[in-house]
C-alpha cells in the first residue's frame, strides 16, 4: 500500500527510538488526528499541514507516570498539568488520596473534574486507604467497600490506588478483605505499597492479587519482589546504584516502571518531573535506553494503555522530541497529536473545600503537653529521623513531669498531631530528636495522609505561631525559625492545596524548604520528612492524632516507658 499523501502533522529529519529493539532510525513521522499514520522514509514526499523540522533530534513516546499524587505538587490538577506536560509527561495515573483522605467521595469527584480539560491524559486510581491505618488515626472522611466499588465505575477510574495498610492484607483483616475483593470483582488492577515486605507475608499480599510496589526496599527485597512477578515502581529514593546493579545482574531484567509519586511544585520548575527521575536513573548506572522503557512502554503496559508508549503507526502521537539519550529534558513535546505550547496558567474553577480545618486558634495556655503521671523525671518514647529518607526509629527522651505538665523547652523538639476534621479537640505528641535545631516551629495541614494539623516545634511559643497562621489561612505550610521572618504557604483547598498559579507556589514552596534546612531539618527532602512525620504506614513509629504507631506490627506503640 503506497504512503498517505496528507497528514495533519509532520516531524522531518529525526531519528526514531525504537523501546521495542532500542534501534534509533532515521523517519518521518506523519501525524493525522491524534494518531501516528505512518513512519515514513526520510524525505517521503507528502501534503502536511504543518511540518516540525527535527533535524538531529531524536523522536521518542511521551513519557507516562504509573503511580503519582497530584496533591503533592500543591497544585490543581490542570495547573500540574500545565507545567509538567512541556517536560514530557503527557500521561499520568493519579491517586488522589490525599485530598479524599480530606474530603471523600466529593473530593475526587472535583479532582476528576478539574481534570478533564487539561491537555494531558489524566486516568485515576480510586484510593483504598480513606484512612491510610483504620482505628489509628482520625481523617475526614471513610471509604469502604461499597464506596469503593462504586467509584471504580467512574469515568476515568482504571486501578485501586495503593493498598498502604498491607499488614491488614497479609493478616486478613476484614476491611481490606472486603476493599481487595471489590476492586478484583471489577477486573481492575490493584496497586501495592509493601516496603520490605518478604518471605511467607510477601506471598500472602501478592496471593491477594496486589502485584505492584512503588515503596523502597533494600536491594535484596527488591530483587525478590521482582523474582516473585511483583511490578517495581523506582521513584527517586529508590534509585540508589546499589539497587540499579541489583537488578542489571540477574540474567533476565525485569520490567519496571520510573514513577514521581510525591513532587513539589518547586522541585518540578526547578528539576522537572519523570525526566529528572531518569536522569537520576542514569546518574546511578541505569542504561539510557533501560530509563526510556521504563518511562514509556513498561508503564504504558502496566496501565493497560495499548494504544501509547511507543512510536509507530496507529498509536497515539504523544511524543518528546530529544536531543540525546543523555538528558531527558525534551526539546518539543507533541500530546494528542498537537504541539505543546507555553499557556498561561489555569484558573482554579471554584473551591468547595474552602472551610476545612476546623480548629480554633491556638491560645497560650491551651496547648501545654499534659500526662497523667506523677512528678518525677519520665522515659518518653520519641521519633528519630534521618536526612535521607522517611523512616522513623524509635528513640528516648528523659524529660521531666511537673504538675501533670511535661517540661519539655529548651530539652527537645516535639512533634504535635492536632485532629482538624471533627473538632474532637484531640491532639497527641511526642519527642523529635535526630536534627539540630533551632527555637522554631514547622506547621502543616499537607500532612500524610489524614491531613491533621501537625506542628514541629522547640518552643511553646514558636508552636503556637506557627499553628495558628496555618489555621488562619484554612491550612498551608508555615515555619517560623529564630532570625528568620516567618515563611507561609496557604493551602486553602482541603488545607492541601494552593489556588494560586504554579510559579507563586514554586517560589512558596521552595521558600519553605530553605527556611526549614536554615531552622536545622537537615533532610534531602524536607516537605516529605515532615510530612510523613504522621503516615502510619510508612515504618518504623509514627505520630497521628491518636498516639504513636509501631508500624510494622500495626499496633500501639506506648507513649512512656516508665
Amino acid at each position: 500500500m503506497p504512503a498517505p499523501s496528507h497528514c495533519d502533522l509532520l516531524i522531518r529529519g529525526a531519528r526514531v527510538v525504537s523501546v521495542h529493539t532500542g534501534e534509533l532510525t532515521a523517519a518521518d513521522v506523519a501525524i493525522t488526528g491524534d494518531l501516528i499514520r505512518a513512519l515514513l522514509r526520510p524525505g517521503t514526499p507528502i501534503d502536511a499541514a504543518r511540518v516540525i523540522d527535527a533535524d538531529g533530534l531524536l523522536v521518542a513516546p511521551g513519557y507516562i507516570d504509573a503511580h503519582m499524587h497530584i496533591e503533592s505538587s500543591l497544585l490543581a490538577p490542570r495547573e500540574f498539568a500545565r507545567i509538567t506536560l512541556p517536560r514530557g509527561t503527557t500521561t499520568v495515573l493519579a491517586d488522589p488520596h490525599e485530598i479524599v483522605n480530606v474530603a471523600g467521595r466529593a473530593a475526587m469527584a472535583w479532582m476528576i473534574e478539574q481534570g478533564r480539560t487539561a491537555q494531558q491524559s489524566m486516568h485515576w486510581a480510586v484510593p483504598s486507604c480513606v484512612p491510610a491505618l483504620e482505628g489509628f488515626e482520625t481523617a475526614g472522611a471513610v471509604l469502604g467497600a461499597d464506596d469503593i466499588a462504586e467509584m471504580l465505575d467512574w469515568e476515568g477510574v482504571t486501578t485501586l490506588g495503593e493498598v498502604m495498610d498491607y499488614r491488614a492484607v497479609v493478616d486478613g483483616g476484614r476491611r481490606m478483605r472486603e476493599i481487595v475483593a471489590a476492586a478484583r470483582a471489577k477486573g481492575v488492577r490493584l496497586d501495592g505499597h509493601c516496603p520490605n515486605l518478604s518471605g511467607d507475608d510477601l506471598g500472602e499480599y501478592l496471593w491477594a492479587g496486589i502485584d505492584s510496589d512503588h515503596t523502597k526496599n533494600s536491594p535484596e527485597v527488591a530483587v525478590e519482589k521482582a523474582r516473585l512477578g511483583m511490578l517495581l515502581m523506582l521513584q527517586e529514593k529508590c534509585l540508589t546504584p546499589e539497587l540499579v546493579s541489583s537488578l542489571a545482574a540477574l540474567p533476565v531484567l525485569p520490567d519496571f516502571c520510573l514513577v514521581t509519586d510525591d513532587l513539589a511544585a518547586d522541585a518540578i520548575v526547578g528539576r522537572g518531573h519523570l525526566d529528572h527521575i531518569a536522569r537520576v536513573a542514569v546518574g546511578a548506572g541505569m542504561d539510557p535506553l533501560t530509563a526510556l522503557r521504563a518511562l514509556t512502554l513498561h508503564p504504558a503496559r502496566r496501565l493497560g494503555l495499548d494504544d501509547r508508549g511507543v512510536v509507530a503507526p496507529g498509536r497515539r502521537a504523544d511524543l518528546v522530541l530529544l536531543r540525546d539519550l543523555a538528558d531527558f529534558t525534551p526539546v518539543m513535546v507533541v500530546c494528542g497529536g498537537e504541539q505543546v505550547e507555553e499557556s498561561a496558567p489555569a484558573e482554579l474553577s471554584g473551591n468547595p473545600f474552602a472551610d476545612s480545618v476546623h480548629l480554633d486558634p491556638l491560645a497560650a495556655d491551651d496547648h501545654a503537653w499534659t500526662v497523667d503521671l506523677p512528678d518525677g523525671e519520665h522515659v518518653f518514647r520519641a521519633l528519630r529521623v534521618n536526612p535521607v529518607d522517611t523512616f522513623t526509629e524509635p528513640a528516648e527522651v528523659v524529660l521531666p513531669v511537673r504538675d501533670g505538665v511535661v517540661r519539655w523547652e529548651g530539652r527537645t523538639a516535639v512533634l504535635t498531631v492536632l485532629e482538624r476534621h471533627h473538632r474532637s479537640g484531640r491532639r497527641a505528641t511526642a519527642p523529635v530528636v535526630g536534627f539540630d535545631l533551632s527555637d522554631g516551629a514547622a506547621a502543616t495541614t499537607y500532612a500524610h495522609d489524614s491531613h491533621n494539623l501537625t506542628v514541629i516545634a522547640t518552643t511553646s511559643a514558636a508552636l503556637r505561631e506557627a499553628a495558628n497562621r496555618v489555621i488562619g489561612s484554612h491550612g498551608g505550610i508555615c515555619v517560623i525559625a529564630a532570625d528568620q521572618e516567618p515563611v507561609h504557604l496557604p493551602l486553602p483547598v482541603a488545607g492541601v492545596l494552593s489556588d494560586r498559579p504554579a510559579d507563586e507556589v514554586s517560589r512558596g514552596a521552595a521558600a519553605i524548604r530553605d527556611a526549614l534546612h536554615r531552622w536545622g531539618w537537615a533532610h534531602r527532602n524536607a516537605f516529605m520528612s515532615i510530612s510523613t512525620m504522621t503516615l502510619p504506614v510508612s515504618p518504623q513509629v509514627k505520630l497521628t492524632d491518636l498516639g504513636l504507631v509501631r508500624v510494622a506490627d500495626r499496633a500501639w506503640e506506648p507513649a512512656v516507658l516508665t
